[in-house]
């Protein structure tokens, strides 16, 4: 069985309406850093307890929660009742996170699709310190037709709170049948998406490209150049902007979306590639 479709483990806990679980090292395993998973639209952290296991396999704590409107954390599904919400949360998550780690640890981001334009604009804003970031498959450009920007402009206006089909492909989330079968059976995934929501992704994806000649952290991209559900066109375009010297890039070009949740051996070359950078800044 594909390691992405082991049952979620962990322990969980509820910070202000938002689900979270922890994934920490055995008592006396002292952790090289702290990993903050951040999950993309229509999903929930669930999904990532493979991908948990083994950053703790490697020496790393791991936490992550749902985002608002996902998973079973607060919110309608795809909701979001102010532009600036999902930033907002990931701060409270990561001074909590932050107030529990010892000090001087490092604390990351690893933020998916969504969740991956999330960790970015919350770096690029400086919201909080933060020793690094891996983007996986970010949605630096959600990949509209003109109908579609057209809608985005228009409909936030108008009807914010109106939630449609996110219009996810579930057969390109990944090449192994079994992965797309668990998600589309799988009861905390959802298909819906606000007029705010997706303005938010338009508008932000476009703040991260702009801001990515001043980035400062040491960061790690990570994307799929078969993905047809946000466009890589968006991650090149940021790698070709960004500071070499803080930016490491590798594009995986015969993978779908769901890096971490690829047949092999693409998952293994994958996870090769993050352990590699991790190990590298912050293994004892």
């Amino acid at each position: 069985m594909n390691p992405a479709l082991a049952p979620p483990a962990g322990q969980r806990s509820q910070l202000q309406g938002l689900a979270l679980c922890d994934w920490p090292l055995p008592a006396g395993s002292p952790a090289s850093a702290t990993v903050l998973l951040v999950h993309g639209l229509g999903e929930h952290m669930g999904r990532y307890a493979a991908l948990a296991r083994d950053l703790n396999t490697w020496g790393y704590a791991v936490r992550a929660y749902d985002q608002y409107g996902h998973g079973a954390s607060d919110g309608p599904r795809g909701g979001l009742p102010s532009a600036p919400r999902l930033l907002d949360d990931l701060a409270q998550v990561v001074d909590q996170t932050r107030a529990g780690m010892a000090a001087g640890q490092p604390l990351l981001l690893l933020g998916h699709s969504m969740g991956g334009l999330v960790a970015a604009r919350f770096v690029a804003l400086q919201r909080r310190p933060l020793e690094g970031l891996v983007l996986s498959s970010p949605a630096l450009d959600p990949g509209l037709n003109p109908v579609q920007k057209l809608l985005v402009a228009v409909l936030p206006a108008l009807l914010p709170n109106l939630r449609v089909g996110n219009g996810l492909d579930a057969r390109l989330i990944s090449h192994d049948p079994a992965v797309v079968a668990a998600y589309q059976s799988d009861p905390l995934v959802h298909d819906r998406i606000a007029a705010r929501l997706a303005r938010f992704i338009a508008d932000d994806s476009e703040a991260v490209r702009a801001a990515a000649p001043g980035w400062v952290l040491p960061t790690l991209l990570l994307y799929a150049g078969a993905d047809k559900l946000v466009n890589p066109a968006g991650s090149r375009a940021f790698a070709a902007a960004a500071p070499a010297q803080v930016l490491s890039s590798q594009c995986f070009e015969p993978l779908y979306h769901e890096i971490f949740n690829e047949a092999e051996p693409g998952r293994s070359q994958v996870l090769a590639a993050l352990r590699a950078w991790l190990d590298a800044r912050f293994a004892a």
